[in-house]
């Protein structure tokens, strides 16, 4: 078996039956302050050109591509990911300054899973990436990983290429332990 190379063991898996007929099968590890620093380099410094962000909850889904590598600080708990003209935060750690002990509690990411939606009519009917949750159990964000089913720019392609799944599958070796298969073409 592979060995994560962050501090992350797989905390549990879960299949979630959506409405409408969609399922998502999550696999959850331990967001630590180290963990999500790692995540945040290798998301937004190493793979910006390769990832769509925003949130996605039923009625609204930001689908945020970047065009240039942000700018990333960190100051108390919040990492920024910053273009200049736009920017967001998001609480990756303890948030010190809030004098509130239950928004000092909750407002970190206290949830993170990998995954993988079926069953759905839009971008071939399936998509990987990586969701988060802060302690009140609000989604904060969502990062689209590369799908085999379209291409850099959003769109459909003719065949599947199943090769575009390699970041995914990088990603759940280093912060899973999972080891990285040789064929990335799904079996069902």
């Amino acid at each position: 078996m592979t060995t994560a190379i962050c501090d992350s063991t797989v905390l549990n898996r879960e299949t979630v039956e959506n409405p409408g007929g969609t399922s998502t099968e999550y696999t959850f590890f331990e967001p630590t302050e180290e963990n999500m620093k790692m995540l945040s380099q290798d998301l937004f410094s190493k793979n910006w050109n390769r990832i769509v962000v925003g949130p996605c909850v039923e009625g609204a889904v930001f689908e945020v591509r970047f065009t240039e590598e942000p700018k990333l600080s960190y100051l108390d708990g919040y990492l920024t990911v910053d273009l200049g003209y736009w920017h967001f935060h998001l609480c990756i750690g303890p948030h010190n300054n809030c004098p509130d002990e239950e928004l000092r509690k909750n407002r970190p990411v206290a949830k993170i899973g990998f995954f993988e939606m079926r069953g759905g009519k839009c971008g071939g009917g399936r998509s990987w990436g990586l969701r988060l949750w802060n302690g009140f159990g609000d989604q904060l964000i969502t990062v689209f990983l590369p799908s085999p089913f379209l291409s850099d720019e959003q769109r459909v392609l003719p065949e599947p290429e199943w090769e575009r799944l390699d970041l995914y599958y990088r990603l759940r070796e280093k912060y899973l332990g999972e080891p990285k298969p040789d064929n990335f073409m799904p079996t069902d």
